[in-house]
């Protein structure tokens, strides 16, 4: 009958023979005291990660991998940026996309500045402030693949989050020459980087379809397609700004010239 490989170091423990069987043999029973500074030094270090960057946790990056991540949050820690980028042409800003309510509160706080909001999809269980933003004709909900129910450049700034990312190519081909249509001195649009926002299962039945996160040159190809310009002057600005606080979005932005 065959035997089994003995393991020579483990003979050696077993046998005494070993000088450092015994000391060994203990540690094994309680962590040593260097374990413990190791895992301390390693729980400083993920906090420390944790709250890199621009001096405040990280939970946008958490929650964009797990797919709860929405740009929508990302418009409302660019505005300042925008603002530098756009100067007077922040004052009739129109936004586009789910959770209009909050970048619409958010702008309207800013000085000199009017915004009103489209939601593309149902918002029955919305705060009663934003019901109270639907009630005033501020924001509108309104399919975004049929034509905005705006005059052409009807707005100075049109910003758009997380809307596109669920539209299929048949239906971009309509609705961003729309967006521009009713710009006046810009478009700006806040998509998802590929491989990292996903719709939730619970949540298909209200975007229709999972989103589809395309790359930079996907969307250049495609600006291109639809006679769209990149606004070389706002990307400047807006760099230039982001750069001086450290500042780096966790979407894809594109600057964008309406139609002349």
């Amino acid at each position: 009958m065959s035997r089994r490989p003995v393991n020579s170091a483990r003979r050696f423990v077993d046998s005494g023979n070993f000088p450092f069987a015994a000391a060994l043999h203990s540690k094994s029973r309680s962590p040593s005291i260097l374990s413990i500074c190791l895992v301390v030094v390693g729980v400083i270090l993920i906090v420390g990660y944790a709250y890199s960057g621009s001096g405040r946790f990280r939970g946008d990056a958490v929650s964009r991998i797990e797919g709860d991540y929405s740009c929508t949050l990302e418009v409302q820690r660019a505005i300042p940026f925008l603002k530098k980028a756009y100067g007077d042409s922040m004052h009739k800003v129109l936004h586009v996309g789910p959770d209009t309510c909050s970048v619409v509160s958010k702008l309207l706080k800013e000085e000199e500045t009017e915004a009103w909001g489209v939601e593309p999809y149902d918002i029955e269980d919305a705060e009663a402030n934003c019901k109270n933003l639907v009630r005033k004709g501020i924001v509108r909900v309104a399919d975004i693949k049929f034509p905005l129910p705006y005059r052409a450049k009807s707005f100075s700034l049109v910003i758009v989050s997380d809307a596109l990312d669920y539209l299929s190519p048949k239906y971009l081909n309509k609705t961003l020459p729309e967006l521009a249509r009713v710009a006046s001195d810009g478009l700006v649009i806040f998509a998802g980087y590929p491989g990292h926002q996903r719709a939730k299962v619970a949540e298909l039945s209200k975007f229709g379809r999972p989103a589809k996160m395309r790359s930079s040159t996907w969307w250049i190809r495609f600006f291109v397609q639809t006679s769209l310009e990149e606004n070389e002057a706002a990307i400047k600005k807006f760099e230039q700004a982001a750069s001086k606080k450290s500042y780096q979005p966790a979407c894809q932005v594109f600057h964008l010239n309406p139609y002349h």
